[in-house]
């Protein structure tokens, strides 16, 4: 789904990923809700503070392939990549430690080109426990044209305007 590069923005892709891992059946307080949330969270408030282009909205999508959440947020600036290893904050510091948590929270987490534009996707990965929940979620069926690169099921979500 594609955000206004605002806090705002930054606020919806929160809450709208919590949703729909919640109808996927991850409710709202469990681990992989709450930690999914939190990833989004520091991501999309980086595409916003980061990588926000003036009239650029960015992109978050959310996918689940074999065990394994993929969230991706991907905005139109690609000469500001982070760094693969973040720089550690100072204890002053109040800002500077989004990808410090994002390196925790995920199993893995990078940077790619975005293809065919300007631009980077930020993107994170989060296996699932092995507590009994089922491997796929259902899917709503979608266009032909949003499957995901990547051969994963994908879900795009409709597009709002702020």
């Amino acid at each position: 789904m594609r955000f206004t590069s605002t806090p705002r923005g930054a606020r919806l892709a929160r809450r709208l990923v919590s949703h729909r891992l919640n109808d996927w059946g991850h409710p709202y307080t469990t681990p992989v809700n709450e930690t999914l949330t939190l990833i989004t969270a520091e991501l999309t408030a980086n595409a916003v503070r980061h990588g926000h282009v003036p009239g650029r909205d960015f992109h978050v999508q959310l996918t689940l392939a074999e065990d394994t959440f993929r969230i991706e947020v991907t905005d139109s600036r690609a000469e500001k990549q982070p760094r693969s290893t973040p720089p550690t904050p100072g204890s002053a510091s109040e800002s500077g430690r989004g990808l410090h948590l994002v390196a925790a929270l995920a199993d893995d987490w990078g940077v790619t080109p975005r293809p065919a534009a300007p631009g980077k996707t930020v993107w994170a990965k989060l296996g699932l426990p092995t507590s009994g929940h089922p491997r796929r979620h259902p899917v709503a069926p979608r266009p032909a044209d949003s499957a995901s690169a990547y051969g994963h099921d994908t879900e795009s979500f409709p597009a709002t305007s702020s």
